[in-house]
């Protein structure tokens, strides 16, 4: 099959990313299914970029180290005085979670919701909880798919001297039969009367003065008539549970004769945003930055199919932590921040208070390392996101898109794969997680601002490429993950 040419997106040349030659030349193409090692490592940068630009990429290798994961460097005590004191005993560290398996042990974590009965009105977004089979048959009778006349048997055909006709939902109407040598005139929709072998559209018939119809064009037997049941009989499978209810499936369900639908409920979602440093409103001040994550998490989640009950901002606080996560009653709280193991980093403590259960501590994927995903109750999950906003993305997209989706019984999208316009450096144990452009092509075209504090180069993104450990090189065919605006695009 001849591949597409990679799509023209001048408008984006100032995200393209320029990898420097001597990317890596392993040739094996990624998969979300492959198993990686366990053992984390620090991960190179992206390659260097050409020369006056090299504040557009991530940099060195410590570039792609969350600061929520840099231990405090111990001082020494003073030569021949009193040893340092040690510090305060920490939990053992575990070895982080594979990639693939990060996105397994998500999807697996939880079971689908109950069902509920929507109206339609309020179905739209929810996945059918049951399959759909038609109430009736569609169409429920032999219709007019046109404007024009119904005739019996071959023409000229007589037409009626009170000059009436047949009208859609006209329950008056006449439906007697309509003789051979007969029409009628029948508007688009309406019932067709007995007898009636075919329907003259209004621009192939014409009218003498003595009222005559003659066809400009042969009619054939059944022209224009929508046989009943033509589209499905009563009882025909329309769609199988599962499916996401779609504009069009609710109009395909009101035809079919449903007021209401079953439905899987959708996952009741709280977002909880921790530190001290971030500003709700205006320019960053006295080493204070703006949330990207608050107006960020709630539209995006919504867009996974969510119901999200708030967005709450705790700040660096322990104990309102601690409340906030007695209090809260969603099926999934989505925390950001606080994942690592600094002084207000209260997540993991907090969830120790709780008598949480851990079911993966830390991720092998760049950038979002730090990544949790722990049950807080039965039918209770939490997903801890890093602080750093693309970070938090890919923790998104690696746990908490494959829980909620388990939850409101949602198939797994099928593979997408694309080939790198361009080499994509790799970390060399885990996985990296890249923002490219395809626009629905076969080839991926990688941005430029990735680092794991940016949102430049994933905001002009429709998906993220999944670079396997070691990298990969122009021409590698990679899985992709779409974004939820990626049919948009």
């Amino acid at each position: 099959m001849e591949r597409k040419a990679a799509p023209q997106l001048p408008a984006y040349d100032f995200l393209l990313a320029d990898f420097a030659d001597g990317a890596p030349t392993s040739s094996q193409p990624a998969s979300a299914c492959r198993e990686t090692p366990e053992e984390p490592g620090p991960g190179p940068g992206p390659a260097p970029a050409p020369p006056g630009y090299d504040f557009l990429f991530a940099g060195s290798s410590a570039a792609d180290v969350s600061p929520e994961r840099a231990a405090p460097r111990q001082e020494a005590g003073p030569p021949g005085g009193t040893p340092a004191a040690d510090p305060a005993p920490q939990p053992p560290r575990h070895a982080a979670t594979p990639w693939p398996g990060a996105c397994g042990a998500a999807s697996g974590a939880g079971e689908r919701l109950p069902a509920v009965v929507r109206s339609l009105d309020g179905a739209l977004g929810h996945v059918l909880a049951a399959p759909l089979a038609a109430l009736t048959d569609l169409p429920s009778f032999d219709t007019s798919a046109m404007d024009g006349w119904a005739v019996a048997g071959p023409g000229p055909w007589r037409l009626p001297r009170d000059g009436g006709g047949v009208l859609a939902g006209d329950e008056h109407t006449e439906t007697s039969p309509v003789r051979d040598g007969h029409a009628v005139r029948i508007a688009t929709g309406a019932r067709v009367p007995p007898g009636v072998t075919g329907v003259v559209r209004s621009e192939h018939g014409e009218v003498t003065e003595q009222g005559e119809l003659y066809a400009t064009r042969h009619v054939t037997h059944g022209q224009d008539i929508r046989p009943r049941g033509q589209e499905c009989r009563r009882g025909d499978l329309l769609v199988p549970e599962g499916t996401p209810v779609t504009p069009a499936l609710l109009g395909l369900a009101a035809a079919a004769g449903y007021d209401e639908l079953s439905v899987t409920r959708r996952p009741r979602v709280d977002v909880l945003v921790l530190g001290d440093e971030l500003l709700r409103e205006g320019l960053p001040h006295g080493g204070r930055i703006r949330d990207a994550l608050g107006p960020m998490l709630g539209p995006w989640l919504s867009a996974l199919g969510t119901e999200v009950i708030a967005v709450r901002r705790l700040g660096d606080d322990a104990d309102a932590l601690y409340a906030a996560l007695t209090a809260s009653d969603a099926d999934v709280v989505i925390t950001t921040g606080g994942t690592a193991a600094g002084p207000v980093d209260h997540v993991h403590p907090t969830l120790r208070r709780l008598g949480a259960e851990l079911l993966v501590d830390g991720v092998a994927v760049r950038p979002g390392h730090p990544m949790l995903l722990a049950r807080l109750a039965p039918g209770r999950h939490l997903v801890g996101l890093p602080g750093n906003p693309l970070a938090a993305v890919s923790g998104l997209l690696t746990l908490a898109e494959p829980l909620l989706r388990t939850l409101a019984g949602r198939p797994a999208p099928a593979p997408y794969r694309a080939v790198l316009t361009e080499a994509v450096q790799g970390h060399p144990a885990d996985t990296r997680l890249v923002p490219v452009v395809h626009r629905h092509s076969e080839r991926a075209q990688p941005l430029r601002f990735h680092g794991p504090a940016m949102l430049r180069g994933v905001a002009a993104a429709d998906a993220l490429a999944v670079i396997p450990p070691g990298g990969a090189p122009q021409g590698a065919a990679v899985d992709l993950l779409e974004l939820p605006w990626a049919g948009s695009a």
